[in-house]
């Protein structure tokens, strides 16, 4: 059963992913897609118009639909590991200060230097430094550690909002400051080939690595006595797999800001469905995960003129069913 919800999943993700394609603010139809493309793989000299359809294949539509899948199999992911490491079903990607300092990264970029890589790089370096202070309160509690991470999350994520906050009043009104709230409510919109070129690679990795070891996983979500008893090492392992899933979650953010919810909820949803042997769990959530933003991303950028922020949306859309897996969980007992 659960291979076949893993299976009409991906086969869920393959459609959307066709049927989105020609969608946007400037349609296409898939005829004309396809047309344009099997001249260009055939060899042959496609016109103007043809031109401009490849264009928008390659340079626009492609990269953020890949992005947006990217970003939704990561968040999605590294939610239901954090989950599983601290044995909390309330845990989000957010929790050990990645998302609070990326955003101040972010911001230092933009206040300070203006350039949309540098601010991609100092994103990623702020959300190595919010783990790392996290886990350096973990080191001062190793008869707790677990405890101390979340403490350590908590005010990590607190130092680095207040440092985002500063930068936010510093910020000039008219041009840097609405750049900077702009990409703290989550957006796609910058993505680009180049960007996939170098982040996708990795954030594949990490993804893989991490669902090959669902086993694994099941034994650490047991507790450290039990994983222990089955023959895993849980301190040293457990730190490879939030790094792994600090590393995803890093790279979501340089790709589209701060997306929230996605963490959460869908790994609360696909529990529902599959359950919770992380064997089956994590290839399901990634699938999930990617469709439910590829899906939220398309409805953002083509039914206004004006292009909301995906974080809005998929906050929107996430809460009713974060609602709806507790009251199932409640009724379960």
């Amino acid at each position: 059963m659960n291979r076949k919800v893993i299976g009409l999943m991906a086969a869920l993700l393959l459609a959307a992913t066709v049927l989105v394609l020609p969608v946007g603010r400037f349609p296409v139809t898939v005829g004309d897609m396809a047309e344009a493309l099997g001249l260009w793989l055939g060899g042959g000299e496609p016109d103007a118009r043809q031109e401009q359809i490849l264009f928008l294949f390659f340079q626009v539509r492609l990269p953020r639909i890949l992005a947006a899948m990217l970003v939704g199999a990561s968040l999605s992911v590294s939610g239901a590991v954090y989950q599983n490491m601290f044995l909390n079903p309330l845990v989000s990607p957010g929790i050990l200060g990645v998302l609070a300092g990326a955003s101040c990264g972010a911001a230092v970029g933009i206040v300070i230097f203006s350039s949309w890589p540098v601010t991609q790089a100092l994103a990623f370096l702020g959300g190595l430094m919010g783990v790392g202070l996290s886990l350096f309160f973990s080191s001062l509690y190793p008869k707790a550690r677990t405890l101390a991470l979340l403490v350590g999350g908590l005010v990590s994520s607190s130092f680095f909002t207040a440092i985002t906050s500063i930068f936010k009043y510093l910020a000039d009104p008219t041009r840097q400051l609405p750049e900077l709230v702009y990409w703290l409510m989550g957006t796609l919109s910058r993505s680009d080939a180049g960007q996939l070129a170098w982040i996708s690679p990795l954030m594949l990795l990490g993804l893989t690595y991490l669902a090959l070891n669902g086993k694994t996983l099941n034994a650490l979500s047991q507790g450290d006595e039990e994983a222990q008893a089955l023959g895993v090492e849980s301190g040293r392992t457990r730190l490879k797999f939030i790094g792994a899933a600090t590393l995803i979650c890093s790279l979501a953010v340089i790709l589209a800001g701060i997306i929230n919810w996605v963490g959460l909820v869908i790994p609360h949803v696909l529990r529902l469905m599959v359950g919770p042997d992380n064997r089956t769990l994590l290839p399901a959530t990634a699938l999930g995960g990617a469709l439910f933003v590829l899906l939220t991303d398309t409805l953002v950028r083509s039914i206004w003129t004006v292009e909301f922020p995906l974080g809005i949306f998929t906050s929107l859309i996430c809460m009713p069913l974060f609602a709806y897996s507790l009251w199932h969980d409640w009724r379960r007992g």
